[in-house]
């Protein structure tokens, strides 16, 4: 077997659809998207202040004025998602205050702790995609708790060490090519920025399953999520622009309800596209990954049993 998934017919897009929506529903979508929600926004100020509070060291590496470009870089990028006032009154503030006081806080309890806060979102999200692949039994909820942990702690390293080569980079390219290139440069940064999170989405189902299944079999999910949330986003926007133009608003509830909003559709779209590919899977079964036969082979290895004829040599006790 190639793994590859054969041409599909009408009957095979019917089934895996009517299987997709079925299972989504049996699996409590809805209520998993919010719980997942509810976890990332709980886990915003945890995870910036891992990152930003580990960029105050390692950014002045690189320029004194690389730590400010990564947080101008950020909201930048939260405002390609997110609304106006998401923005400007819950992301904004939060990443300056965090940048302008999180240095001391790496060095003590409350940043271990926060490493801890920070993963839940990322528990939630490896919850759904397992139980969307029915490998729940597969992992203790402990072990996968510290799991989640640990994938967390992955991404925040590759984050930070990513951080100022993203922030610089383009910068860098602008001043050595010439100005007509700089503003194609320009254009190709949302088609980057939804590529990076097609990856992102990728490897997080790689990564959440027990048994994972070969990377190309995933893309079709992280590509379904990936349009869900843009879309999911681009149509709250205009909700909320246009609401905020007729004169209802919810007072001092309208940013939180917005944010969580943003977070929901977050969780709704990587259960729906972990759905996709799980029916996927189950339409046509992909053959057993080189990682984990490799890991099997390992296993199989070091928990050999051992022959009867080594115990030829115990007495018996009568």
């Amino acid at each position: 077997m190639t793994g590859q998934i054969p041409k599909p017919s009408r009957h095979h897009l019917l089934h895996i659809t009517r299987r997709t929506l079925s299972k989504s529903w049996d699996d409590s979508i809805f209520s998993e998207s919010a719980q997942a929600g509810f976890w990332s926004v709980l886990s915003l100020p945890p995870l910036l202040l891992g990152m930003l509070g580990s960029l105050s060291y390692i950014a002045p590496l690189f320029g004194p004025d690389t730590l400010p470009t990564i947080q101008d870089r950020l909201i930048t990028m939260a405002s390609s998602f997110f609304s106006k006032n998401v923005v400007t009154e819950i992301i904004e503030p939060t990443v300056r205050d965090i940048v302008a006081n999180a240095r001391g806080e790496v060095v003590s309890l409350g940043f271990v702790i926060s490493l801890w806060a920070g993963s839940s979102a990322i528990s939630a999200f490896v919850d759904s995609v397992v139980e969307a692949h029915d490998q729940t039994p597969l992992r203790h909820p402990v072990r996968q708790r510290f799991f989640a942990l640990g994938l967390y702690v992955a991404m925040l390293i590759v984050a930070i060490a990513g951080a100022p080569f993203v922030a610089l980079g383009p910068r860098a390219v602008v001043e050595h090519i010439p100005e007509r290139w700089a503003d194609l440069l320009h254009f190709t940064y949302y088609p980057a920025l939804v590529a990076g999170l097609l990856v992102a989405v990728t490897l997080l189902y790689r990564a959440s399953l027990p048994k994972p299944l070969p990377s190309h079999r995933l893309v079709v999910g992280a590509l379904l999520a990936t349009t869900v949330f843009v879309v999911a986003t681009l149509g709250l926007r205009v909700y909320l622009r246009y609401i905020t133009s007729t004169g209802y608003t919810y007072g001092a509830l309208a940013t939180p309800i917005a944010f969580l909003l943003f977070a929901f559709f977050l969780g709704f779209a990587i259960m729906l596209g972990a759905e996709l590919n799980a029916a996927i899977q189950e339409e046509w079964p992909a053959p057993v990954t080189h990682a984990h036969r490799l890991r099997n082979w390992v296993l199989a290895r070091v928990w050999k049993p051992r022959p009867r004829g080594d115990r030829a040599d115990e007495v018996s006790p009568s």
